[in-house]
């Protein structure tokens, strides 16, 4: 049990929010502890998954909302839908899945301030090759707990098109003052970046928000291990994308999924995080423009 306390301080104490299998593994008999995986179809985690784990379904959490792909739904929902598999203000969270839906659900739980949530590194495959034990079927009976989830809402960690043009603007009109420093990054990859796909062939706008940079989500994970890459070497990536302490960082995509991984780890290394959630199809809804190559 000492083992067990000390292993969690440690997980605690800690700034990162990446959880290792051993961690995990050690933590796992406290009742706190939460250990939830996000996809869409049910048979991916009844075919093999953690012991205990729980099961929340991506469109829950992320559906078509207001003509726009992949967004929050209202606090409400998300409160029941985390609820229902055991999930309140007081659990220790830790997610595992593929990057993009296990990010995104950290941005959820994130928005709604939840104190605690981390994702274990390198997801089912990591925690596979360190010896994890597997269950299959469709996980424990979980009774609905009590939530006060929402109470603490970070709003602020949501932008929209019009925050984000009000603060890349060269001047104020009004004062001739420029306006606050963002940084903007695009997890999307070339193609896309540059406006070669020709915004997926008419359907959006082509290329990028102007004075976007591209830190392509992919760029970041391991592609054979899926175990996202060093610390270090993320924090290069994002200064070398115009990443500083203090200066907010916003993520975006085509729809407000890949760019949670940035967004995630923005937050991960310590940066002030937020997600336009719209991303480029709410930018082309709004016939705003975007900017070609690079």
């Amino acid at each position: 049990m000492s083992t067990i306390l000390s292993l969690l301080s440690v997980v605690a104490a800690s700034t990162g929010l990446l959880v290792s299998p051993a961690e995990l593994a050690a933590a796992l008999t406290d009742p706190a502890v939460v250990v939830v995986t996000i996809a869409e179809r049910p048979s991916d985690f009844e075919a093999g998954h953690i012991p205990g784990a729980r099961f929340v379904r991506y469109g829950d959490v992320a559906p078509d909302r207001d003509g726009l792909a992949s967004e929050l739904p209202p606090v409400e929902r998300l409160r029941e839908v985390l609820a229902a598999v055991g999930i309140n203000e007081s659990s220790k969270v830790v997610i595992y899945g593929s990057p993009v839906p296990a990010s995104r659900l950290f941005f959820t739980l994130d928005y709604l301030g939840h104190p605690s949530v981390r994702i274990l590194n390198g997801g089912m495959a990591a925690w596979l090759a360190g010896g994890g034990a597997v269950e299959t079927g469709p996980g424990p009976r979980v009774e609905p707990v009590a939530s006060s989830l929402g109470a603490s809402l970070r709003p602020d960690c949501v932008v929209d098109a019009e925050w984000i043009v009000e603060r890349t603007a060269d001047r104020k009109p009004q004062t001739g003052e420029r306006p606050p420093a963002i940084t903007l990054v695009d997890a999307r990859p070339d193609d896309e970046f540059t406006g070669a796909d020709r915004g997926r062939n008419g359907t959006f706008v082509a290329g990028h928000l102007p004075g976007a940079q591209q830190l392509a989500w992919s760029t970041l994970v391991d592609r054979t291990t899926g175990i996202f890459l060093p610390d270090a070497e993320l924090r290069t990536r994002f200064e070398a994308a115009g990443a500083s302490a203090g200066t907010p960082l916003v993520s975006y995509c085509m729809i407000g999924m890949r760019a949670s991984v940035t967004y995630f780890l923005a937050r991960h290394l310590g940066y002030d995080a937020r997600m336009y959630d719209g991303s480029i199809q709410d930018w082309t809804n709004k016939r705003l423009p975007a900017q070609t190559g690079r």
